[in-house]
């Protein structure tokens, strides 16, 4: 059962989820997917990312919703942080390739492959 208010929760987790992503998408994805596309050693380390990402939420066995990969980023930026990571101040520079942007650009490239939003 999923009580009185599952399904607003749910969809409120989703609304959330596609925010989170979008929001992702605009800063790291719109960038990173032309740098990816004009250089083949970003776009192999994005689908090594990919595969990894893949492999840790065990996403062979269960699918992969916008809630688990949205919690996914947060928590990889949550850990960075705490590590001293910071965001670059001004464009990235793919050309360095950051391991947690690299990271937050795979996200973005499994979120493009949901389904589309209802």
């Amino acid at each position: 059962m999923t009580g009185l208010f599952g399904g607003a929760a749910a969809r409120a987790a989703m609304r959330s989820a596609h925010a989170c992503l979008d929001a992702l998408a605009s800063t790291v994805g719109v960038s990173g997917f032309a740098a990816a596309a004009e250089s083949p050693g970003l776009l192999a380390a994005v689908d090594q990312h990919s595969a990894g990402i893949r492999e840790s939420l065990s996403a062979d066995t269960r699918p992969l919703t916008a809630v688990v990969l949205a919690a996914y980023a947060e928590g990889v930026r949550e850990a960075a942080y705490k590590h001293g990571w910071a965001p670059p101040a001004d464009e990235i520079d793919w050309d360095v390739q950051d391991w947690v942007l690299v990271r937050l650009l795979a996200v973005c490239t499994l979120a493009r492959s949901l389904p589309a939003r209802r």
